[in-house]
């Protein structure tokens, strides 16, 4: 089932925000191994990235759900 445009714009600001905190703290868990640590611009600009397959999922997730309480 696909998920309208108006849930996917909708959910994007959220799921992008979601991702790029994500992205900072797990950068931030890297750096016990070495890594470099993301700035929050840069975990940002991933958040706006990887919040797109991410609310894409979510939005696919919410549509089943709305479509099985429609059902009798």
């Amino acid at each position: 089932m696909r998920p309208s445009a108006k849930l996917l714009a909708a959910l994007y600001p959220f799921g992008a925000g979601a991702m790029g905190v994500n992205l900072f703290f797990a950068s931030l868990i890297g750096s016990w191994l070495g890594w470099p640590v993301l700035t929050p611009v840069q975990a940002a600009a991933g958040g706006l990235v990887i919040g797109l397959p991410a609310t894409y999922a979510f939005a696919c997730h919410i549509a089943r759900l709305m479509k099985q309480a429609e059902e009798p």
